[in-house]
């Protein structure tokens, strides 16, 4: 985000005042473009509607009916201590076998790690069933923020069974867990998939920079090797304005 509000004044040096092209879409098509060509880059903050309003000699329901416009379409947000902001582009996942990390790199995202723990510990009930363990089997719990160029996308817990239980931080921050399984000959097959939405609790708010009780996308999955053992269980969420799922539906 922009430490200070921008205003790209060169952009309405010539709105037409007294044509047929109502005003609010003349400054709300404008700002569109530049959102879309990088002039006003992601992440950044727009001055305030009284201000735009005195800088273009324009009323304030004017101005916010062209900001107005862009919330709509997804372009802009409005956070309370913020101001407006540019958002990010919108990650759509395909629903396939692979992992957050691999599918940032793949549409030209920067993705990097804030690892918050990688704890050991006895499986309950609950997680010796997911990994289809004996409860008290040692496993290990990880939890991370995933960010696409410095902006919070997920929130990511796993559990992984004994054959992992070397994995530190360090590693986390460097690569995806996918790719790391993969390094130590891992072939993930198949994986059973849940996709929801639910409302954000717990430090969900402050990790992904939402508001408190807000939605979120969720993701739980369970993924198996080519023998069919369990190799992890995942349970994710993710920031609704910035992701979505993409899947392809074929008639019978």
């Amino acid at each position: 985000m922009s430490a200070e509000p921008v205003w790209p004044e060169e952009l309405f040096t010539d709105l037409d005042r007294g044509g047929p092209v109502p005003l609010y879409f003349q400054i709300s098509s404008r700002l569109e473009r530049a959102i879309r060509d990088g002039t006003i880059p992601a992440g950044a903050r727009l001055e305030n509607e009284i201000s735009i309003g005195q800088r273009l000699g324009l009323s304030r329901p004017t101005v916010r009916r062209a900001i107005q416009e862009l919330v709509d379409k997804g372009l802009l947000v409005r956070r309370r201590g913020i101001g407006t902001q540019v958002v990010q582009t919108r990650m759509n996942r395909p629903v396939e076998l692979t992992s957050l990390h691999e599918d940032l790199t793949r549409v030209g995202h920067h993705p990097t790690t804030r690892v918050l723990s990688v704890e050991h510990e006895l499986a309950s009930e609950e997680a010796a069933r997911a990994l289809q363990l004996d409860p008290g089997t040692p496993i290990t719990r990880i939890r991370r923020v995933r960010y696409a160029d410095l902006t919070p996308m997920a929130v990511l817990e796993n559990l992984l069974p004994p054959a992992f239980v070397d994995i530190t931080a360090a590693n986390l921050e460097e690569r995806g867990l996918y790719e790391i399984m993969r390094a130590r000959g891992v072939t993930i097959k198949i994986a059973n998939q849940t996709i929801g939405a639910r409302r954000a609790h717990g430090d969900e708010p402050e990790l992904l920079d939402i508001p408190k009780g807000g939605p979120v996308l969720t993701m739980d999955r369970v993924a198996f090797d080519h023998s069919g053992r369990v190799v992890e269980a995942g349970r994710h969420c993710y920031r609704p304005d910035l992701y979505s799922f993409e899947t392809t539906l074929v008639a019978r």
